[in-house]
């Protein structure tokens, strides 16, 4: 990785000029984007780092939105406002925020500056610093969404959340508990007390035996695994499966219309009015925000390597700005 340097018409940015491996990743000097008329350039001061960032790096996930590289990754975004656009109302410049702006399109977090409308982004949380508040937009979005907006969740459901300790995983654990569902989760060994935690009514250990030999009748499950045919079988005739596209599977979901079970395919999309929810949510301790670990920007191949093991509890947060308050 190299820098040449920046100025006032400059920013560092991690680019990539092709497919690959970790190693394509690049930091590099380029253009300082500009606000457009409804828009605001934000600061980087975090980005998150998800599952749908290595894949697409690699030429899958969002890589057909994105098309051929060059490109910069990531969309979760935590930061300062340092400039608006004519026709901004919602923020303001040294506003602190944070979003997931355009996704699917280039959101470009992995910089030191991002433009996108304004309606974007929400203040952040009051409670979090930096890294925390850029853990949430993405994973916490797509939790929140998955429960409210599509399966519509009602008090008592039984909900089963593969990958419980994960980045999505953590957040749906705490959501389905609030909005009242009978919460069974499903964890490795090392994360059953954390998981049960956060709020799980019943939380699984995978590695035993299959999740259909130790839990059934399952109103919805949220799928973060995807292929996971013993999850799906613990699903009641009628019930629904909830799959993201990270985690989607064609076996999986051709089991379960085999067993009469609904099956939603799902993507995340900005959502301020969400966020300032979730915010609220996380400032009155509701809900709490799980950073397993911090790299500088420097180290986004680390970063990558990391997320891309699949062991991962919580979020991976890139250190953008250099202050993490």
């Amino acid at each position: 990785m190299t820098n040449e340097g920046t100025n006032e018409n400059t920013m560092t940015a991690v680019r990539q000029h092709s497919f690959g491996g970790p190693e394509v990743l690049a930091l590099e000097t380029v253009e300082r984007p500009s606000p457009l008329p409804t828009e605001v350039l934000v600061r980087v001061h975090a980005a998150g780092v998800n599952p749908v960032d290595w894949k697409t790096r690699e030429g899958m996930g969002m890589a057909g939105v994105l098309g051929e590289p060059p490109f910069i990754l990531g969309w979760d975004v935590a930061g300062v406002v340092e400039a608006v656009g004519y026709g901004v109302t919602t923020l303001a410049p040294g506003d602190r925020v944070y979003g997931m702006p355009w996704f699917p399109r280039a959101a470009g977090a992995y910089a030191e500056y991002v433009t996108a409308p304004a309606r974007h982004f929400t203040p952040m949380p009051r409670s979090t610093d930096f890294v925390q508040a850029a853990a949430v937009p993405l994973a916490a979005l797509t939790a929140w969404q998955v429960l409210v907006d599509t399966v519509r969740i009602e008090p008592a459901q039984r909900v089963l959340i593969t990958a419980a300790a994960g980045g999505v995983g953590h957040f749906a654990v705490q959501f389905a508990k609030h909005l009242g569902a009978h919460v069974i989760a499903a964890a490795g060994p090392r994360n059953q007390e954390w998981v049960a935690g956060l709020g799980a009514d019943e939380v699984l250990d995978y590695t035993t035996k299959p999740l259909d030999e130790q839990v059934g009748d399952v109103d919805v499950v949220i799928d973060l695994v995807g292929g996971d045919l013993p999850a799906v079988r613990t699903l009641r005739r009628g019930g629904l499966l909830v799959s993201v596209p990270s985690a989607a599977s064609r076996e999986a979901a051709d089991a379960a219309e085999a067993l009469g079970v609904r099956v939603k395919l799902f993507l995340v999309e900005p959502d301020s009015t969400a966020l300032a929810t979730i915010a609220g949510l996380i400032d009155d301790g509701t809900v709490t925000v799980e950073v397993a670990r911090v790299f500088p920007l420097a180290q986004v191949a680390d970063a990558h390597v990391a997320m891309a093991s699949g062991r991962t509890r919580g979020k991976i947060v890139l250190s953008v700005g250099g202050d993490e308050a």
